[in-house]
């Protein structure tokens, strides 16, 4: 019999040591080649994972106080470079835009949007560009969302009469909102409410809800496999088997709404379309489309207009009825204009908006102080390219740190207070042309949702502030009211605000 060899583990040992002398040997090589930002020295294999927390906008927003606005760090062994001013968004996002606009190939874009077919993972590329003009010509267009005006209006008085069945008791606002946005998205999108408790309901609502939130939430994370390759498989983790469960729980919802779409358009000439699916079912049979537009980017393209619509707008209310609880000063002022300039024998239409500076000045102060995104979607540079004498080089992961721009003391007077007053006067709006306030984002891969975005937000605030005078239950000070939140790709209160509505308009307006 032969002698046992006993090399086997010392090998794995040298072949993993020279792998770690290799890495950071390639790491210095690369250094001297670039003239890279500063930032902290990486560690093997994790890189500078070590210093991200729970909520990593506030992590890099603590590295960039000691490293400078334009920081550069690895995430494992993917390179980062992080911008937190205005300057360098506007540099980011607008004069390398088309360089920067690629995105990083992450698992959830992978297992939750269908291998990248959405338009918020799809590469830069003919697919991408695509989507985009479908969204801008088609799905988004200011005569498509004047036509769904009636569907918004009839939501929100729905809306507005089940809160004055809640007057006098706690309720959550989010699951109101998330109720309000998600029915209008349905029928908007989806031609009817999937949604509603019925007997034969797909999905209930609050199963919807959740899988919405786990959607947000992994779209968010930061996956270790990601960034260390070569333990992906392990998922240390466990994220890539929850993406891949939601994705299940998603697809056999949609498979469900297209089939139903489909058949409803079966021998009926010259079908008009009802809702966006049916937009997309018949822009899939276009054939002058540059790229074929397969079921699963349908399902994708969904999958993301309910997704999006449902979140941002849900989100930002919370927020903004948080602030305006701790602040009734705030929240008179806003009375005051509502009562002037709508009276108080009507709701709030879209059309008034325009008239109610301090309410909007209330929008815009939430966007800034809770930004539903405070990382933008990351992206990826397509090529090497040069910003403020730094080498961003090919591949690199590029993050805009929203954030730490709505806390630039340059840039806003009191940054940590909530404060209004600071957009009266000034043409600062979330288009994306002014780079102060990113909500939506900016440049080619900005949300092309956000016209209808902000409309929700908007009317919904503007409603709420109307109808309802807002206090916290018994024993809650609003000194004590819990600000906390929680990171994915949107960023809701940790804990859910809990309130008591009193209407404060004639009961009749409530009715339906």
């Amino acid at each position: 019999m032969e002698p046992v060899q006993l090399l086997e583990l010392p090998s794995w040992v040298t072949l993993f040591a020279t792998f770690v002398i290799l890495l950071l040997f390639s790491r210095r090589l690369r250094r001297h080649k670039y003239n890279l930002p500063p930032g902290p020295k990486p560690w093997p294999i994790i890189g500078n994972l070590n210093l991200i927390g729970s909520l990593p906008h506030q992590s890099l927003h603590g590295l960039t106080q000691k490293y400078g606005p334009i920081m550069h760090l690895y995430f494992g062994s993917k390179p980062v470079i992080v911008g937190a001013t205005v300057e360098l968004a506007k540099s980011f996002l607008k004069t390398h835009d088309a360089t920067l606009a690629g995105r990083p190939k992450l698992s959830a874009g992978k297992y939750t949007t269908y291998n990248y077919s959405d338009i918020t993972w799809s590469q830069y590329g003919p697919y991408w560009r695509q989507a985009r003009r479908m969204c801008l010509l088609e799905l988004f267009s200011a005569k498509r969302l004047e036509s769904y005006e009636y569907i918004r209006k009839q939501e929100m008085h729905d809306f507005l009469h089940k809160l004055f069945n809640s007057k006098n008791k706690t309720i959550l606002v989010k699951d109101h909102l998330s109720t309000l946005s998600l029915n209008v998205i349905s029928r908007m999108v989806l031609g009817k409410k999937y949604l509603e408790k019925t007997d034969n309901a797909v999905i209930s609502p609050d199963e919807f809800k959740k899988m919405l939130d786990e959607l947000f939430l992994l779209n968010g994370i930061l996956n270790i496999g990601d960034f260390i390759p070569w333990i992906h498989f392990l998922d240390l983790q466990g994220y890539v088997k929850r993406m891949k469960t939601l994705s299940k729980k998603f697809d056999r919802f949609m498979e469900h709404v297209l089939e139903e779409h489909i058949e409803r358009r079966k021998n009926v000439k010259d079908y008009v379309a009802k809702d966006m699916v049916d937009v997309l079912l018949q822009l899939a049979e276009d054939p002058n489309l540059e790229v074929k537009l397969e079921r699963h980017g349908v399902k994708a393209f969904t999958q993301d207009l309910i997704a999006g619509g449902t979140e941002s707008s849900a989100v930002t209310v919370e927020w903004a009825v948080s602030e305006l609880v701790r602040k009734p000063e705030i929240f008179k002022k806003a009375t005051e204009e509502l009562d002037r300039v709508i009276g108080k024998d009507r709701w709030v239409e879209e059309k008034d908006i325009a008239n109610l500076p301090y309410v909007y000045a209330i929008a815009k102060e939430t966007m800034r102080l809770h930004p539903v995104a405070p990382f933008l979607v990351p992206r990826e540079a397509r090529e090497d390219c040069k910003v403020d004498g730094y080498d961003i080089p090919k591949g690199t992961i590029v993050l805009v740190n929203t954030w730490t721009i709505a806390r630039d003391s340059e840039v806003w007077e009191n940054p940590y207070e909530f404060m209004p007053e600071g957009f009266l006067g000034k043409d600062i709006d979330v288009k994306g042309h002014d780079f102060e306030l990113l909500p939506f984002g900016a440049g080619r891969r900005m949300c092309p949702g956000y016209p209808l975005g902000i409309k929700v937000i908007q009317t919904s605030l503007a409603n709420l502030l109307h109808g309802f005078n807002w206090t916290l239950p018994n024993n809650v000070k609003k000194e004590d009211l819990n600000m906390e939140e929680i990171f994915g790709l949107s960023t809701p209160k940790k804990i859910p605000l809990e309130i008591v509505v009193e209407p404060r308009l004639a009961d009749h307006l409530y009715s339906l």
